[in-house]
């Protein structure tokens, strides 16, 4: 489980491409100081297993279907990525609940300065839209952010000098993947009331939803 607040930006030093699976070889230094085989580490919000390492690198490996799911697959030698370590159990909960299970990928659709701010809208399928909401929390890239604006398959977030210097939001472009994963809670709550799938005889509606608050 992860914060989404991003502790370090790592290099890709070295990738081995196999099919559809990866290795990634990632220079660091901070996230590396308690580092364990078989410890948890976001890159660019992805939760990936550290298989080996030394004092200044670690390294992981990329299944098919994170491959296939994410922005991984675009690294190459020299990309900057967002890290961060599992949360500890006696840390402070600065972001929100992150899991590290990438949902699907957006598209930045246009950049714009806002006094000291900086607004990014991102493209994403229509069909996720439902997860997000103004003032809501979002994960774009291993960074937890806030939506300030949902229209269709358009959300908008904003970020701070601090967060364009200290992840690699700062540095990308129009046209650019990023790696999204909504907020946990609003999933959960979906399956536990059966959004997804109401029985014939339920007494849960859309109408009884609205009504209540959670629509």
């Amino acid at each position: 489980m992860f914060t989404g607040i991003v502790e370090e930006i790592g290099t890709v030093k070295n990738t081995v491409n196999k099919g559809q699976t990866l290795v990634l070889t990632i220079q660091a230094k901070k996230i590396l100081e308690d580092v364990h085989l078989g410890d948890s580490i976001s890159i660019n919000g992805v939760c990936l297993t550290v298989t080996n390492f030394t004092k200044d690198e670690f390294t992981v490996d990329v299944m098919p279907e994170t491959y296939q799911s994410t922005n991984l697959k675009m690294l190459s030698n020299h990309h900057k990525v967002n890290l961060e370590r599992a949360m500890a159990a006696n840390g402070r909960f600065g972001g929100h609940i992150v899991s590290g299970h990438i949902d699907v990928t957006g598209e930045i659709l246009a950049i714009k300065p806002l006094e000291n701010a900086v607004t990014y809208k991102i493209n994403i399928p229509m069909r996720y839209s439902k997860y997000c909401l103004p003032k809501g929390s979002i994960t774009i890239d291993g960074t937890s952010l806030t939506i300030f604006k949902v229209e269709n398959e358009v959300i908008t977030i904003s970020l701070i000098p601090h967060t364009r210097s200290n992840t690699i939001l700062g540095s990308k472009n129009v046209g650019d993947t990023v790696n999204v994963e909504f907020d946990l809670l609003g999933k959960y709550v979906e399956k536990m009331l059966g959004l997804h799938e109401v029985k014939k005889d339920s007494n849960i509606t859309t109408s009884f939803l609205s009504q209540n608050g959670y629509l």
